[in-house]
């Protein structure tokens, strides 16, 4: 089983790239997805947090209040920090769980989606590398336009992650979404040929924490 890492800064398409990997025949395993499950309301997590910051980052529901989370959060880089060691753990378990079950059924190509991957220091887990990138401007507009987020919220968001030029350099592969959806699907049939190349190759034993 090879098991890549794919990351992006926010607002790259890295979720775009994830589905078309995934139609071509690869696992996904979406860390967001997993943080989502990790905060449900009535989770130990979720308690954490609120005992950090307050019942004001809850819904009337009693679930996460994203939006008053972040903007608590994403100004002030300890305290994101703070966020990201509550809930990291409960998601590393999760994902590591479902990377078993895959290896278990003997799939082929599993694919971890995890938007933090070089800021939480988890490279040597990973077979291969795969960023996702687009200049920030790009990045900045499809955060306001398309999810309807503030300029500054976006921006606090973009510069809250490692500059994609240090990431660049530590890929082995990067498709870069600035063009069009045709470009974008002929990088990605690159990259997903590159994979099965490889795939015969790992045993991916670099997944243990």
């Amino acid at each position: 089983m090879l098991l890549v890492g794919l990351t992006g800064n926010i607002g790259s398409g890295k979720s775009t790239v994830a589905q078309m990997l995934a139609e071509r025949g690869a696992t996904i395993i979406d860390a967001d997805v997993l943080a989502r499950r990790a905060v449900e309301a009535g989770t130990a997590t979720l308690d954490k947090m609120v005992k950090r910051w307050g019942s004001e980052i809850l819904a009337p529901d009693g679930y996460l209040d994203r939006a008053a989370l972040r903007q608590i959060v994403f100004a002030d880089h300890d305290q994101l920090e703070e966020l990201n060691q509550i809930v990291h753990p409960e998601v590393e378990r999760l994902r590591l769980r479902l990377v078993d079950q895959a290896r278990r059924r003997g799939d082929r190509i599993v694919i971890c989606d995890i938007p933090l991957l070089f800021e939480q220091h988890m490279t040597g887990r990973f077979d291969l590398l795969v960023l996702v990138d687009a200049d920030r401007a790009v990045r900045l507009d499809r955060l306001v336009r398309e999810r309807g987020l503030r300029n500054e919220d976006a921006m606090d968001m973009i510069v809250a992650q490692m500059p994609a030029e240090l990431k660049r350099a530590r890929a082995d592969f990067v498709i870069d979404n600035d063009s069009s959806l045709e470009a974008l699907e002929r990088r990605v049939d690159e990259v997903w040929v590159a994979l099965l190349r490889a795939a015969p190759q790992h045993r991916s034993a670099a997944i243990l924490p």
